[in-house]
């Protein structure tokens, strides 16, 4: 199937946080692939993904990195579709680093940034924007939302409140 979302990591490193994008995102139903590619790096291959992503039926990148943290901006350089950034957590600065360089994009190239290691928001974030025009994923989205109030109400320590 054609994915609808492009998970991508600056290193294999970043995998544990963004398994858990890619986990829910599949409990959602939304077909999406993961890709490892440096900004730096590997900077042809970002332009290339993110030139063609739109082309090959992606319509939400979800982009993942940490330090100087520049996927998610230069993905956005490279195309019109909406861009997510999920900002990594480092020794350095325990991922503020991160988050200001994935935060702080010039006028007119913007990224939307989660949480330092916010994996779930922004697939949350993805499939949110994906059900404007998809009412089987809103319809998902809204269950889930459901199991989650559901699972506040249930617990023990609301009994009897």
């Amino acid at each position: 199937m054609t994915p609808r979302v492009g998970i991508l990591m600056g290193s294999r490193s970043d995998m544990p946080v963004m398994q858990k994008a890619s986990d829910l995102l599949t409990e959602l139903g939304v077909e999406h692939e993961v890709r490892v590619m440096s900004a730096h790096r590997t900077p042809d291959l970002v332009a290339g993904y993110a030139t063609g992503a739109a082309d090959r039926g992606v319509q939400v990148i979800v982009a993942a990195a940490g330090g100087a943290a520049h996927l998610a901006g230069v993905v956005a350089a490279h195309t019109l579709l909406p861009v997510i950034g999920v900002p990594i957590a480092t020794q350095v600065a325990g991922g503020l680093d991160s988050l200001l360089s994935t935060v702080q994009m010039p006028r007119g190239v913007p990224v939307a940034t989660v949480s330092v290691g916010g994996a779930e928001n922004a697939a949350l974030l993805a499939a949110e924007i994906l059900g404007l025009s998809d009412d089987v994923v809103q319809a998902r989205l809204a269950a889930y939302r459901e199991r989650q109030a559901r699972a506040i109400l249930d617990d023990e320590t609301n009994r009897g409140a």
